[in-house]
């Protein structure tokens, strides 16, 4: 059997090819994994060093010293000087290659590297999905030039009639068909009138009830759409991923994507008190919490 005729697919619960949520990294090289059974061959509970035979190489430390010797590892690390690390050679000059190419087409064409990669040469025997978290801002972190967004993808299984998503955009990539579609949710006419209201009178980022801003016709951004709004403005974005996800987390985001497109709930980037009964909700709801719109928490109960 080729290399190419392999299967390739989802793995399930506990197996490498599962991204249980995305603060999670895949530790590749095995680099922390490896140190751990070193350290338990190195030394056992009681904190008497051992050989790797067993035989005692030094007494455990005596109990008086041992707070001793913690104050003293604390010292060293609170007070050590900062090393900046390399990794490799400096380079004399920078890379410039895509200085040219519009920062959504570099971003679109990592993904489908990323993407292409994780699927690998053998044959996909099933549709695979993945997710792509963004944000950006600008200097200042100011919440008027924040975003956040997401787009998901789902690569079509090979040697099969595809059988696109009405309005979802679609393309190939290196003999494999996938399609596409990004919640940004902002004000509908954002693009020509980009100037967000998020707090709006005094105490009104305490007290949600005297915050004047006025509630929005919402509109989903495409992925193009929304790169253009942050360098317009000259905005620093950010990418994560792509992490591939499950069947079930995919069709929540087309849950929500066409909850969204359907034009019952409207936008705030203030959603305190409009989430709850579905009234308007701001881009971070509108990605956030799939299977609800309100995940209230934290100090303002904004969910974050």
């Amino acid at each position: 059997m080729t290399e190419r005729e392999c299967e390739c697919g989802w793995k399930g619960s506990g197996e490498k090819g599962e991204i249980s949520g995305m603060n999670h990294i895949n530790n590749i090289n095995g680099g922390v994994a490896s140190g751990v059974p070193l350290a338990h061959g190195l030394v056992n509970k009681e904190g008497t060093w051992l050989l790797r035979s067993g035989r005692r190489v030094q007494r455990k430390i005596s109990r008086p010293l041992k707070p001793l010797a913690i104050w003293v590892a604390t010292c060293a690390l609170l007070f050590s000087p900062c090393v900046s690390v390399h990794g490799g050679w400096p380079k004399a000059d920078g890379d410039f290659s895509n200085y040219e190419v519009p920062l959504s087409a570099q971003i679109v064409n990592r993904i489908k590297a990323k993407v292409a990669a994780r699927l690998g040469e053998c044959k996909n025997t099933q549709d695979r999905y993945f997710i792509v978290p963004f944000a950006y801002q600008n200097k200042g972190n100011s919440p008027e030039f924040s975003h956040s967004f997401i787009s998901v993808i789902r690569v079509l299984a090979d040697n099969k009639q595809p059988r696109f998503t009405s309005g979802f955009r679609r393309g190939r990539y290196k003999g494999r068909n996938f399609e596409a579609f990004t919640i940004s949710w902002l004000p509908h006419d954002f693009d020509t009138n980009p100037h967000l209201c998020v707090f709006d009178g005094i105490g009104s980022r305490v007290d949600p009830k005297k915050n004047k801003c006025p509630i929005s016709v919402g509109r989903s951004f495409k992925l193009d759409e929304t790169v253009k709004l942050a360098v317009n403005v000259k905005n620093a974005v950010g990418m994560w991923g792509p992490y591939e996800i499950k069947k079930e987390a995919f069709e929540l985001g087309v849950k929500r994507k066409r909850l969204l497109d359907g034009g019952t709930i409207r936008y705030r980037a203030d959603d305190r008190l409009y989430r709850k009964d579905r009234v308007a909700i701001n881009c971070f709801h509108a990605m956030a919490g799939l299977e609800e719109l309100y995940p209230n928490g934290g100090f303002s109960r904004d969910g974050i």
